[in-house]
């Protein structure tokens, strides 16, 4: 057996999609980050080991990390393969350059030093490593929160009693129920009939009516197939997990042989082995997020985050749960905001959490908990953590010393805050504005998306241009756009089942492909600055220095959009 200590800024256990945006956006803003992951794949709940696809706020798609790598992903898998979104997972945490990626990884053991975490230790099955971690930083991104019962850390499971926060879709009395774990399965359409023999074992469900309020129909991803809130969400696992495939396979086995589901031509693709879970522990932090928060919009000045998914309140019981339809959509509104103070442990000193994990009640964890909600949480959560390392202070005096600096932090790197516009640089809201087409006051006015129904979009033809002009030469150091990458769209970032004909996969047509953005110096002359051929991103910065008394961006083609769209074109 092998021993490896490893000295870092930041180290964020667990490598969902939570941990995933930890991680990267604390590297990227200058942390040293150690990413340790007890699975082969990144992704979580959205691997090729779970398969569920990332939901968020309704109406307000994430941007931000997450956007970035949907993205991706879309210009990269337009067939679209789990192997190939595992491998664009894999590549953000891999190649990005301050991050080391343990995989395989399961975290064991915590050293404390006073109410500080000083080490973490890790089982790296794989390598037969014992990898010990020290770092400035914790974030835990676990989802199970494996850091609480290691640490000390202060931590709730269940419901809590409805007079307890005055929320009315809690229980009379407290309980540790919780929602359960799914094993999903996916299938595929073929070009003629297929057959499907179950195994021996697989619960058999002779007619709809053994499955009363399950929708299944072949455009589903059966989150119905759910067990655990009953028993120890943690604990149970494995007895839970084979519950669940003994009814995946029956609930298959009944589409396919009784009755008529048009199911024909389809055929199992996959069936997941791991559960993918919806709630076990959740910290606690400075503020406990409730359902009365979520109702009256979060209106918190330390806001670094937002949700907007309904309160998803899936009945304890699952799949057994027969009397009704197994989930309410309690409303919520969208977006609502999330604070800061719900992402830092309350008694230990630094121990931050993102994910499904943060400190709220049950009921508003019935929302908090969906993947893009999550993702925006763990790069707050990253970009939080490398202003701590930075400035040698606590997560918490970070809130109080620098949420000014992390809000416009993560504004700048696309993530929208509600009620709050970007800062806009001088240089750029000094220049006079020309364009030969459009009104290039959506492009300076912090608003980078549709709101309130208006569009805040320059929009142009390929070939027209925009043109900032100065008095008198500025040093220019970077070009900051943000493009329309057509946030209305209503598929997920991968499919719950695959369709014969797929054509959803595509880099959005909105999205500008080929740009040229020219300067010109004191003697009058027009320059090429930059040329760039092949963008499929929402958010490009390109790093420049020159002298110039003007500069010109001209889209030059887009990925199928007749028109070119524009939310922001900055210099700085």
């Amino acid at each position: 057996m092998r021993k490896n200590h490893i000295t870092t800024d930041v180290c964020v256990v667990g490598g969902g999609m939570s941990g995933l945006c930890a991680a990267i956006a604390a590297a990227r803003h200058g942390a040293k980050v150690v990413l340790m992951q007890d699975r082969p794949v990144l992704g979580g709940n959205a691997s090729s080991e779970i398969r569920m696809w990332i939901c968020g706020a309704h109406g307000y798609r994430e941007t931000g990390l997450l956007e970035e790598i949907e993205l991706e992903n879309l210009y990269r898998n337009p067939t679209p393969n789990f192997s190939i979104w595992d491998s664009v997972l894999y590549e953000k945490a891999r190649f990005e350059k301050n991050i080391q990626l343990l995989l395989n990884c399961f975290c064991l053991q915590a050293e404390m030093d006073g109410s500080a975490i000083h080490t973490v230790t890790g089982w790296q099955m794989t390598s037969e490593t014992w990898h010990t971690i020290e770092a400035k930083v914790f974030i835990d991104c676990s989802g199970d929160g494996i850091l609480a019962p290691l640490t000390g850390a202060e931590y709730r499971i269940g419901r809590e009693a409805r007079s307890e926060f005055n929320e009315s879709i809690e229980p009379i009395d407290a309980d540790k129920k919780t929602m359960g774990m799914s094993c999903l399965f996916q299938i595929r359409e073929t070009d003629k009939k297929q057959t499907f023999i179950p195994p021996k074992w697989a619960n058999r469900y002779e007619s709809d009516e053994d499955l009363p309020f399950r929708n299944h129909n072949l455009d589903n991803n059966f989150w119905w197939i759910e067990l655990g809130g009953e028993n120890d969400s943690i604990h149970d696992t494995e007895e839970i997990r084979d519950e669940l495939l003994k009814i995946s396979f029956g609930v298959w086995d009944h589409i396919k042989n009784h009755g008529d589901h048009g199911a024909d031509n389809w055929v199992i693709d996959w069936i997941g082995f791991l559960p993918g879970k919806r709630e076990s522990r959740r910290y606690v932090g400075d503020y406990i997020l409730t359902q009365n928060d979520i109702e009256s919009g979060g209106k918190f000045e330390d806001i670094i985050a937002y949700g907007g998914w309904s309160m998803d309140d899936h009945h304890p019981a699952g799949f057994d749960y027969k009397d009704a339809y197994p989930t309410i959509f309690h409303p919520a509104p969208s977006p609502y905001g999330i604070p800061y103070r719900c992402l830092y442990s309350r008694n230990i000193e630094n121990l931050m959490f993102a994910g499904r994990n943060i400190s709220t009640t049950h009921a508003a964890l019935s929302s908090t908990r969906i993947m893009g909600t999550c993702s925006l949480l763990g790069q707050a959560a990253g970009t939080a953590a490398a202003i701590s390392v930075e400035k040698g202070m606590t997560p918490r005096n970070v809130g109080s010393c620098e949420i000014s600096a992390l809000q416009t932090m993560l504004m700048e790197d696309d993530c929208f805050l509600p009620g709050m516009p970007r800062p806009v640089s001088a240089l750029t809201k000094q220049a006079d504005k020309l364009a030969t087409q459009g009104d290039t006051g959506c492009l300076v006015d912090g608003i980078e998306r549709a709101m309130g129904g208006e569009s805040h979009l320059w929009e142009g033809n390929v070939g027209d241009s925009v043109e900032y002009r100065w008095d008198c030469p500025q040093q220019i150091y970077q070009m900051r756009f943000v493009f329309n990458s057509h946030l209305e769209r209503k598929f997920h970032n991968m499919p719950c089942n695959f369709k014969l004909n797929e054509t959803n996969y595509h880099v959005p047509e909105t999205v500008i492909r080929r740009f040229r953005v020219e300067y010109r110096d004191q003697s009058g002359v027009w320059a090429e600055l930059f040329q760039v051929d092949n963008n499929y991103q929402r958010l490009v910065r390109l790093d420049c220095n020159v002298e110039a008394v003007a500069v010109r961006f001209t889209p030059l083609e887009t990925w199928g959009a007749e028109k070119a769209q524009v939310f922001s074109w900055e210099v700085r």
